[in-house]
């Protein structure tokens, strides 16, 4: 079976609820900028999941734009490998233009911007849901009791959303990536 790297369901909206699947290549210590007052947090070399939302049409804040923006690291250094193919797949679906990187180049904002921003870590997988719905609190609450994810730090990539983590380690192969997605899937569609 082969597992799409990039997965889009759900209706012709802009705007959606989107799951990120890291890998971090190297154990890293790392600070979230001003997450914890900078505490240092360590994160072992393995697959990290991360639950976000733009729920905005246009602009910045739209579907298409994070994702891209999530692929694009700061200054000079290379984008996610997987970038270009996210650009393609956007416009062939109707998801956005092909001018999608950000206008000023990146700067380090949300907590999951300073692991994806490591030259260690890799964005592997993307499923996202197109929808205005918010969809990203109830989505992180699955993945906090799913039994192959586990919390690193309560609250980590949660600003918005004090009662969740959005940000955790995966531990699952392949097949329990796509039974994660397949859950979800149901979860949101059933």
């Amino acid at each position: 079976m082969r597992i799409p790297n990039i997965l889009i369901i759900g209706d012709d909206s802009q705007a959606g609820t989107y799951i990120l699947r890291i890998h971090l290549k190297q154990d890293t210590t790392l600070r979230f900028g001003r997450f914890r007052k900078g505490k240092l947090i360590s994160l072992p070399a393995g697959d990290y999941v991360y639950v976000g939302s733009a729920l905005s049409k246009k602009g910045a804040a739209s579907l298409s734009r994070r994702l891209v923006r999530h692929a694009t690291r700061t200054g000079n250094k290379p984008p996610h490998a997987i970038r270009e193919k996210m650009i393609n797949r956007f416009v062939e679906c109707g998801l956005g233009p092909r001018d999608l990187l950000p206008k000023r180049g990146k700067t380090l904002h949300w907590n999951v911007d300073f692991l994806l921003d490591l030259q260690s870590a890799e964005i592997i997988n993307i499923f996202a849901i197109r929808s205005s719905e918010r969809l990203e609190s109830r989505i992180a609450r699955q993945l906090e009791s799913d039994p192959h994810t586990e919390i690193i730090e309560p609250g980590l990539g949660a600003n918005d959303a004090p009662r969740n983590t959005h940000l955790l380690r995966l531990n699952a192969d392949e097949t329990g990536w796509v039974s994660f997605t397949e859950d979800i899937q149901t979860c949101r569609l059933g």
